[in-house]
């Protein structure tokens, strides 16, 4: 999504007056994001500026949130991290997508499974609070296992605040891309076989912490929520009742291959 996109950094003059702009026309505003996709990258000085700033002008700013990149998290001492959660910057979107780090290799995704758990981990030590994302399907049929398996590791370790199911799913240019990277024949997963998947990575999900569990974004052929692990029997249950049902599936003019 960023592929016709070069990183570089705003200067303070650029960005000042845009917060006041948006403050004087939207004064009630009560959450902002920092953009773009690897805004965490900035020194912590200017971030700590900006943030500065936005609770200033917005009087009922309640949460700044920002993507955080597991390189982002391991480059920023928890020191640093601490001072922006007292900030206000106190919840970050972070895409874990799969636990496996075969998988993490093919779609070159410039981290490992134990460099997520250490980066996120150190973020929580200092207090901000995590909302990760997963991808279903992202192995295929040879990988799904693992996927689930590690994902569920990952995922169990970190014990994010809210966990966010997606449902892999490839555009032209994107598909090709991928399916190169991947360098091995790749078999997608049916609408039945990703529920397959998902009940794997549920049963083994051993979360430290409340995770609430969604799989209500538009990718998804079925909508599931819940908190983990107080609700893993119920969703499991609802899995099972499903799979029962696989007439329910998305017609195949919608899925993603």
């Amino acid at each position: 999504m960023y592929r016709s996109k070069e990183y570089i950094e705003r200067t303070w003059e650029e960005i000042e007056p845009e917060i006041n702009y948006a403050a004087k026309n939207f004064p009630d505003t009560r959450r902002i994001f920092l953009a773009d996709g690897d805004a965490l990258t900035l020194s912590t000085e200017r971030l700590l500026q900006i943030l500065q700033h936005l609770y200033a002008s917005f009087p009922q700013l309640e949460r700044v949130s920002i993507y955080a990149m597991p390189k982002n998290l391991l480059q920023k001492s928890e020191d640093e991290l601490r001072s922006l959660q007292k900030a206000g910057l106190t919840l970050f979107y972070i895409g874990i997508e799969t636990g496996s780090d075969i998988l993490l290799k093919k779609v070159t995704k410039g981290a490992t499974a134990k460099g997520m758990i250490d980066g996120c981990l150190k973020a929580k030590r200092a207090g901000i609070d995590l909302s990760c994302m997963i991808i279903l399907g992202i192995g295929g049929k040879t990988y799904t296992e693992e996927h689930a398996r590690e994902t569920a590791h990952v995922v169990s370790k970190i014990s994010p605040n809210y966990l966010g199911a997606l449902t892999l799913y490839l555009e032209t240019g994107v598909k090709e891309e991928f399916l190169t990277k991947f360098g091995e024949p790749f078999i997608p997963l049916d609408d039945p076989e990703l529920l397959d998947e998902l009940e794997l990575l549920i049963r083994n999900l051993d979360a430290q912490t409340p995770v609430v569990f969604r799989t209500n974004h538009a990718s998804n052929a079925y909508m599931l929520k819940g908190t983990l692990p107080a609700d893993k029997d119920t969703l499991l249950t609802t899995i099972a009742g499903l799979k029962s049902h696989p007439e329910i599936s998305r017609p195949k003019m919608l899925r993603r291959f």
